[in-house]
């Protein structure tokens, strides 16, 4: 049986031939790494902060982390249920 080829992201070559930085495998990784160290490094920040709540649950803990995450998912599936609704058919533009 042949092995499948594994498949990843399109690599661009840029005009000189070489790969975008942004493109490389590696480099995606490290941004991955950096991006999760910095909303990790906010969360923990949120220990030494002082909290002055108007709602008595934006006091939690991590308040503004759960809730954007929340708000993405809410925007996303709102999008989903947008597309579904406005969509046309495939043969739309056809005579």
């Amino acid at each position: 049986m042949a092995k499948k080829k594994k498949s990843g992201p399109k690599r661009v070559a840029t005009p000189a031939g070489t790969d975008h930085w942004l493109v490389r495998p590696a480099t995606i990784r490290q941004l991955w790494v950096v991006f999760i160290a910095i909303l990790a490094a906010t969360v923990i920040g949120d220990f030494f902060v002082e909290h002055h709540p108007h709602f008595g649950v934006d006091g939690t803990f991590g308040f503004g982390a759960w809730y954007g995450f929340a708000a993405c998912v809410v925007l996303v599936v709102g999008a989903k249920a947008l597309g579904f609704l406005l969509k046309r058919p495939d043969t739309y533009y056809d005579n």
